[in-house]
C-alpha cells in the first residue's frame, strides 16, 4: 500500500500483509460457512449455537448475561437482542439472577437442549470438514498457541482501556 510517502505509517511487510489478509479472509469465510450450514440444516445461527453450548456446559444450565457476552465475544446490547430472539423461540428464558437479584441470568430450556443436540452432529461435521481435518496435530497446536496469545493480549488491552 505504501507509495513512497509513508506519512509516519509503519506499513506491513509483504509477509505480514499476507498473514493478516489470510486471517481476515479465512476466518470470515469459515464463520460464514459454518453459520450457513447451521441455519440451513437446523435453523440456528452460529451465535445461537455458541450461546446454547455455553449454557449447556454451565453446571446449572444458567449464566449471567455478562458471562455469556464475554464467552461469545459480543457487546451486551447485541447479546440482549440475540437473547430476546432466542427467548421468543423457546430456546432460553431469562430472569433476575437468584444470587443477588441484580443481574439477569439466561437459562437453557428443554427446547434449547433439544435444538443443540439436533444441531451438534451437522455442526461438528462442518467444523471437521472445513477446519480440523485440514490440519495435523502440530498445526492445531500452533494455531491454538497463536490465537490464545492474540486473545490474551486483546483481552488485557480491553481491560486496561476500561
Amino acid at each position: 500500500m505504501g507509495d513512497g510517502d509513508n506519512n509516519g505509517i509503519e506499513w506491513l511487510t509483504a509477509n505480514e500483509q499476507r498473514a493478516w489478509r489470510a486471517f481476515i479472509d479465512g476466518s470470515q469465510r469459515l464463520i460464514g460457512l459454518l453459520n450457513r450450514d447451521l441455519t440451513t440444516s437446523d435453523s440456528l445461527s452460529i451465535a445461537d449455537y455458541r450461546i446454547l453450548v455455553l449454557l449447556s456446559e454451565a453446571p446449572t444450565g444458567a449464566l449471567r448475561m455478562s458471562e455469556i457476552a464475554d464467552g461469545i465475544v459480543a457487546s451486551r446490547s447485541k447479546l440482549t437482542h440475540q437473547a430476546r430472539r432466542m427467548e421468543a423461540a423457546g430456546l432460553i428464558h431469562r430472569e433476575a439472577c437468584s444470587e443477588d437479584g441484580r443481574g439477569v441470568c439466561a437459562h437453557i430450556t428443554d427446547t434449547g437442549r433439544a435444538a443443540l443436540r439436533a444441531a451438534a452432529r451437522n455442526h461438528v461435521a462442518s467444523v471437521r470438514a472445513y477446519f480440523v481435518d485440514l490440519l495435523d496435530e502440530a498445526e492445531l497446536d500452533a494455531l491454538t498457541r497463536i490465537f490464545e496469545k492474540i486473545d490474551n493480549h486483546v483481552v488485557a488491552k480491553q481491560h486496561s482501556d476500561d
